[in-house]
């Protein structure tokens, strides 16, 4: 990218960051100035209802009283005696809407005094229209004083309302402002995001060929380095295999020597041990027992090379078949480790691969159980399926994280790559306390 783009792109993001705040300062402060002008205007709403309801029940109350004394029925009087319970309540609410304009005090101080000359004169014509007394108020009534009162209450309650509702035009006028600061803001800010956005855009065309230039070096790149990785990876696989085979070629060798010659020279040391017997004389207890020790030490020599080579190449497997060789290798490894082994095999055919494969991964799968599980109860099952030949080994042992085994622990890793090798998966599936599951699935003719 050429300085010249990147002295562009430094003086734009500051401009649009002080346009961005102008605007968000523009509508704050319209927001405000509309909210305060929005309560404001409810107050109004408020004070203009307070005010009609006050002058609602002056003439009700008005309207009872000369019910009353025109017929002297009490239930004339309702609405009167409902207004002057209200009245009061309603000149203390109305008493602090008004307490921030002097001219609005004196108003309502003077609504509130003609009210209670109003309310005065009404009680008086009913306290005299109780008593009797006829002529003195229907003098009442008739005079001009009522009316005189009504007429002050309502100038004074009309005055209150015209304030409020120039009080209301006002912050109409307030919020028709800020409403018209917001648009001119927000027409800025359009116009503004569209030279950015021309800005950025040429921007961006600029760095999309950049970056589709390194795309395409990096993509180079990539398909080098996966290429390189398959043929490691492949030879390393090969490399793997090819030691694994030569392994076991060299346990079936260095099995086939001790049979051989081991076995041969432990047989000719025991028929020499016999002909010693025959020609000695075995009658002194020292000399009975030492030929008796001798001969116990040379068939536990014997047993142990027959259990070695059992353990380097199974001969089993190629005289008995996969499934008795399982078999005594899950007995022997009873009989040795004290853990009860179940064995479900069933009858398969496969080759003498597959077989060794199958072999090995229940052979290090026990001694696994062996050394580490501490089970008490162990189980081999070898399945046979339309499609493959599934061998589990499953314990109730301690149990393990598998994701949590050291990278130097290969036993693992070796049975997974017999699996592969020989076209199969392989899974290991464990928890701690709830003992551990090895699976293998190998596929006919892999």
């Amino acid at each position: 990218m050429r300085w010249s783009q990147i002295r562009k792109m430094a003086l734009s993001l500051p401009v649009a960051l002080l346009t961005a705040l102008l605007l968000v300062g523009i509508n704050e402060t319209s927001y405000q100035r509309s909210r305060q002008a929005v309560d404001e205007m409810a107050q109004t709403q408020h004070t203009r209802a307070a005010l009609n309801r006050l002058l609602q029940n002056m003439l009700d109350a008005e309207t009872g009283v000369r019910g009353f004394l025109l017929t002297g029925e009490e239930r004339y009087l309702a609405p009167y005696e409902g207004a002057v319970a209200t009245l009061h309540s309603n000149l203390d609410a109305l008493r602090s809407s008004f307490a921030d304009s002097p001219e609005d005090r004196e108003d309502f101080s003077q609504l509130a005094q003609q009210i209670g000359r109003k309310l005065s004169e009404m009680a008086l014509s009913l306290d005299l229209r109780r008593q009797g007394n006829e002529d003195a108020w229907r003098f009442v009534i008739f005079t001009d004083v009522g009316k005189e009162n009504m007429d002050a209450i309502r100038t004074h309650a009309l005055a209150l309302i015209e304030r409020a509702d120039g009080r209301a035009a006002q912050n109409q006028a307030h919020i028709l402002h800020s409403l018209l600061l917001a648009r001119l803001g927000v027409a800025a800010m359009a116009a503004i995001g569209l030279l950015a956005f021309y800005m950025y855009l040429r921007q961006a065309r600029a760095l999309q060929t950049a970056l589709q230039r390194e795309q395409e070096s990096l993509e180079r790149e990539r398909d080098r380095l996966e290429g390189l990785v398959r043929e490691r990876t492949a030879s390393l696989a090969e490399l793997a295999t090819h030691l694994q085979q030569v392994r076991e070629d060299e346990r079936g060798h260095l099995a086939r020597e001790l049979h051989d010659e081991l076995g041969a020279l432990l047989t000719a040391a025991k028929l020499d041990v016999a002909r010693l017997k025959s020609r000695i004389d075995t009658t002194p207890p020292e000399v009975s027992e030492r030929l008796r020790h001798l001969t116990e030490t040379l068939n536990g020599v014997i047993a142990l090379k027959r259990r070695i080579i059992e353990n380097l190449r199974p001969s089993s497997l190629a005289t008995l078949g996969l499934t008795a060789s399982l078999e005594i290798l899950t007995r022997e490894f009873a009989q040795h480790s004290g853990i009860a082994v179940e064995a479900e095999l069933q009858e398969v055919d496969l080759s003498p691969t597959q077989q060794l494969t199958v072999f090995r991964i229940v052979q290090e799968s026990l001694t696994n159980i062996g050394k580490y599980a501490q089970a008490r109860h162990a189980t081999v099952r070898v399945q046979r399926h339309a499609a493959h030949v599934a061998v589990e080994i499953r314990d109730d042992g301690t149990g393990f994280t598998p994701g949590a085994v050291p990278a130097k622990s290969h036993g693992l890793a070796g049975m997974r790559h017999r699996v592969e090798a020989a076209g199969g998966r392989f899974a290991v599936r464990s928890q701690p306390g709830q003992g551990t599951a090895v699976s293998a699935d190998i596929p006919w003719g892999a």
